[in-house]
């Protein structure tokens, strides 16, 4: 069955949400981080096995929330003038991802590693900032 033209879109958009309404900023995925770095800080100086357990839960949901982020940044803010003007930029992603993922902090209690992720979401702000400069 196929609809009528009256209700067929005229124009077709995508984005990071259902409503393209623009809003970047990597201070989400630097919260989410700050989170990782406090939980495993928090994870090392308790010895309780069901808090420690919680605290890996979250840990993992909120490692996934640091990607989610970042993939959102990398795929819809980043434009190719953008990785023309700053080549590293996917290599930056690409290690900032997996530093949030499971070779990273979503699978290590380490506060060190969620130190790391955070530097690299840093250097990524601050590339960030220069495009909305310009």
């Amino acid at each position: 069955m196929r609809l009528p033209r009256l209700f067929t879109p005229r124009t077709v958009v995508s984005a990071h949400c259902d409503l393209p309404c623009g809003v970047y900023d990597p201070a989400q995925a630097r919260i989410e981080a700050e989170s990782l770095k406090a939980i495993a800080e928090k994870y090392q100086a308790n010895e309780d096995p069901e808090f420690r357990t919680r605290a890996l839960i979250i840990k993992e949901q909120r490692a996934e929330l640091v990607k989610h982020h970042l993939w959102v940044l990398w795929t819809d803010y980043f434009k190719a003038p953008h990785f023309e003007k700053y080549p590293h930029l996917h290599q930056l992603f690409n290690e900032a991802t997996k530093l949030a993922g499971a070779g990273g902090a979503k699978g290590s209690a380490d506060p060190a590693v969620a130190e790391q992720l955070l530097a690299k979401i840093e250097e990524i702000s601050k590339i960030f900032w220069e495009t909305k400069q310009g």
